[in-house]
């Protein structure tokens, strides 16, 4: 449950990055991860008001959130979080991808929300399934978008290896 104060935070990419500092931590913490990386992310839409969207609450809420971002452009947030056994969070950042949405049809969110895919996702919708169709054109990493950034996410994690030393002296890092 994602139960940050939005307000404290700088933007939604902070607030994202937080929270999933917050998931992993948990986890490293409950589940003793000795010697293993822990990752965590959350990913939240900013409708295009700049409010954070996270996963709707009913069918009313999917509704509302989709008509929000209908014909406009919003930002996708994936907050991500590398935490080292009996550490905090070793590594955490944030990516951004703009979203545009066409104008949609009340006929087929509603068939859309029926199916049921809404309401485990930020915003009410994920890219990669039904709601595709309602996206015109994106700016930045698609698998943000769904998620998870594996981009930044790969260069991050070879920063954080680097830096903490996290490979044995004969492994070959280019393996």
């Amino acid at each position: 449950e994602e139960d940050l104060n939005k307000a404290a935070f700088a933007g939604a990419g902070e607030y994202a990055a937080a929270t999933a500092a917050k998931k992993a931590e948990e986890v490293a913490r409950r589940a003793e991860a000795q010697g293993r990386l822990v990752v965590g992310a959350d990913t939240v839409v900013e409708s295009p008001g700049g409010v954070v969207l996270e996963k709707p609450a009913d069918a009313a809420d999917a509704k509302r959130m989709l008509f929000e971002l209908s014909g406009a452009t919003h930002r996708v947030h994936t907050g991500v979080a590398l935490v080292l056994p009996g550490e905090s969070a070793a590594r955490t950042f944030h990516e951004t991808t703009e979203v545009t949405f066409g104008e949609l049809d009340e006929q087929a969110v509603d068939q859309y929300i029926a199916s049921g895919d809404p309401f485990d996702k930020a915003g009410s919708y994920g890219i990669q399934g039904a709601a595709g169709v309602f996206v015109s054109s994106i700016h930045g990493c698609y698998f943000n978008v769904v998620g998870f950034p594996m981009h930044r996410f790969h260069n991050e994690l070879a920063v954080l290896i680097d830096s903490e030393g996290l490979l044995p002296e004969d492994a070959d890092a280019s393996a």
